[in-house]
């Protein structure tokens, strides 16, 4: 069974802070965390078993279902998010009950995402095979398949060729009776497909706004398709954060990004990104609202420039609710 959820009432433009679980202590995290929460409208935490981008497990990084229980149980007010769990890991039963608990410690604001994975060595370190993508993608739709089912409530019996269960429960169910689902990515198939069926939120990292907007457009003819409305499902990009507290600070985060990719690269680099001061920033979030974006979140890969984080809170995040709300 597939249920979707209506976007209970929110309106305006949503902000968002994406932050990968790796390179800080569990107590640095929980820091940052009450730091966003009542800020901003939105918290999220990816589901690696190695840190990103890869290094060869030698950063320090911790597992998602138990870093996110304990986002959920630090934070009163902001929703909470995973971007994405990794399908294949995890028996997708076993994860839908994992999730039910975490919206639970919540009170009702958990927003779990699903995905196929990517990271070939960090599935071969852990043990698990790393099959073809359309193999994974198969693994994604039949756990979806059976995560709405058991958020819906009732039993759910369902057969597939990786996944099966014989009328499980999941009591207690999620606090608001059922549990808005994410799907994300850019393929141009299976990824707007299964984001029609199955989930109320699509989401997709590091493209400009011109591509977001076509994505967008893919997204709404594989609703069509189905003939599901288009508006029904929330939108949200996640953007690189490299914004500089001041002109200075900027221009000095950008020659470092230059440096390092090279000019050709940096300009890839910096298409999905936040850049420049905040009133850049403002200019750019106004570019993906225009796209089509819902919601727009800043992914942090720790350890961040500060100062840049805070000019991001003070200044962007209200003049962007106060423009966009």
């Amino acid at each position: 069974m597939t249920v979707f959820l209506e976007r209970r009432g929110r309106a305006g433009l949503q902000l968002g802070v994406h932050v990968g679980q790796q390179n800080a202590t569990m107590a640095e995290l929980i820091e940052r965390w009450q730091r966003l929460d009542g800020v901003v409208d939105w918290i999220s935490a990816w589901d690696h078993l190695y840190e990103a981008p890869p290094n060869g497990g030698t950063t320090p990084h911790f597992e998602a279902v138990a870093t996110l229980s304990a986002l959920a149980s630090v934070t009163s007010s902001a929703r909470i998010g995973c971007l994405m769990f990794c399908v294949p890991f995890r028996n997708p039963a076993l994860l839908a009950k994992a999730c039910v608990a975490i919206d639970h410690i919540s009170g009702g604001r958990f927003e779990p995402g699903f995905g196929a994975g990517w990271h070939e060595p960090e599935f071969l370190a852990h043990g698990f095979e790393f099959p073809s993508l359309g193999t994974r993608f198969d693994m994604l739709d039949e756990g979806m398949e059976i995560i709405s089912g058991m958020f819906a409530g009732g039993t759910t019996t369902f057969v597939g060729q990786h996944s099966h269960v014989d009328e499980v429960t999941c009591v207690p169910g999620p606090v608001h009776g059922s549990m808005p689902m994410w799907a994300g990515g850019r393929g141009p198939k299976r990824t707007p497909a299964i984001a029609a069926k199955y989930s109320s939120g699509w989401n997709v990292p590091y493209v400009g706004p011109e591509t977001y907007a076509r994505l967008n457009q893919q997204i709404d003819a594989a609703c069509i398709a189905i003939d599901r409305d288009p508006a029904t499902l929330e939108r949200s990009v996640n953007l690189a954060f490299h914004m500089g507290a001041t002109r200075e600070a900027a221009d000095r985060e950008l020659q470092r990004i230059i440096d390092e990719w090279g000019p050709e690269a940096a300009e890839r680099v910096t298409r999905g990104a936040l850049t420049g001061t905040a009133d850049d920033a403002l200019e750019q979030i106004a570019r993906y609202r225009e796209a089509g974006a819902d919601m727009v979140n800043i992914a942090l890969r720790l350890p961040v420039d500060d100062d840049a984080l805070e000019s991001y809170l003070e200044q962007v995040v209200p003049a962007a609710h106060a423009s966009f709300g």
